[in-house]
């Protein structure tokens, strides 16, 4: 087992909790989720806010509201062991602390409405990273999954970035339509990363990026977590394509403009409500990538990323690349 510490830009794992909570589970964090963390040694983690589809809608900013108050009230319970992170000296301030740094997002904005003020209000809640799309449209502009729609922002999205530049929050890519990313790239006055996307040149998935939007977001002085679900890394997916797509986006973007946003989707479907999880999605089929299922697995993934990378590499590319790239891109 290694000691190789790991940030991680995307774990949905909010979500689990609150499933958790309203079957009764009166502390799952402390109970499922924290211990994972520790034995993989995650000492930077994004928290998304990620709304189901039944509750898009006027239920979503309903659903967003519980589980923003479901962070707090983690980071109320477990003030010795994780620490929200609002400002840039937050991070270095919870590492020295020997606290788990807890970063809260929005994945997906349906939230908002057509209302930009809310922009405002989420960053007061704690909100410093945000998404504008899933793999749906939304007001802001189109995700992903949108294959036959115009693709580009809003007007109302021009807005909305330029209102998440004034106030300090940090624009995510990642499910937003190919056409809408250059529309970004063009338009921002700010650094925008994707956090959780891997590779198009290993794995032609949509939800990939391609070599030319890697550079656009390293030379906006932006960063790319990589995924580490199996759909995106190959389509007989390992640890080892995980290793590929990491080696394949150091060539392109650097060893500190890269990361993980690992995505860990198994716990997550193992915990919530079916209607997420096999009533409606086949789980069996999906491919996870034994050795990263979950946060646990990175004690043992570190040591495959020494071994292939070098110990001062692998730490960049686990931990230290993301710390500063908070550091340099929250408000001071």
């Amino acid at each position: 087992m290694s000691a190789l510490k790991f940030a991680d830009c995307h774990n949905d794992l909010l979500l689990g909790v609150l499933h958790q909570k309203e079957r009764g589970i009166s502390d799952p964090f402390g109970e499922f989720w924290l211990p994972q963390l520790k034995t993989g040694n995650v000492v930077l983690q994004v928290l998304p806010v990620y709304v189901e589809e039944q509750y898009i809608g006027e239920g979503a900013l309903r659903r967003s509201m519980l589980l923003f108050e479901t962070a707090w009230q983690i980071a109320e319970q477990h003030k010795t062991e994780v620490m929200i992170c609002l400002n840039s000296g937050d991070i270095s301030a919870a590492h020295l602390q020997g606290k788990i740094a807890l970063v809260l997002a929005v994945e997906g904005a349906e939230a908002v409405g057509s209302n930009i003020e809310f922009f405002d209000l989420f960053f007061k809640m704690g909100v410093r990273l945000l998404s504008l799309t899933w793999n749906r449209r939304t007001i802001f502009a189109d995700g992903v999954g949108e294959t036959d729609a115009g693709g580009k922002l809003t007007s109302l999205g021009i807005e909305a970035i330029a209102e998440m530049e004034r106030i300090g929050m940090i624009l995510d890519v990642s499910h937003i339509s190919e056409k809408g990313f250059w529309h970004v790239a063009e338009i921002a006055k700010k650094p925008f990363i994707a956090s959780h996307s891997s590779m198009y040149g290993l794995q032609n998935h949509p939800r990939n990026l391609r070599d030319e939007q890697v550079k656009a977001i390293v030379n906006a002085g932006g960063f790319i977590g990589l995924n580490a679900f199996g759909a995106f890394l190959s389509n007989s997916p390992s640890v080892n394509s995980m290793i590929e797509h990491i080696k394949y986006a150091f060539n392109l973007a650097g060893d500190m403009n890269i990361g993980f946003g690992f995505d860990f989707m198994k716990d997550l479907i193992d915990q919530v409500d079916p209607v997420l999880g096999k009533t409606l999605v086949d789980v069996s089929k999906w491919p996870f990538v034994s050795g990263l299922d979950r946060p646990s697995d990175l004690a043992s993934f570190g040591q495959v990323l020494i071994e292939a990378l070098g110990e001062e590499l692998a730490n960049k590319i686990s931990w230290q690349g993301m710390a500063k790239m908070f550091e340099r891109t929250l408000p001071a």
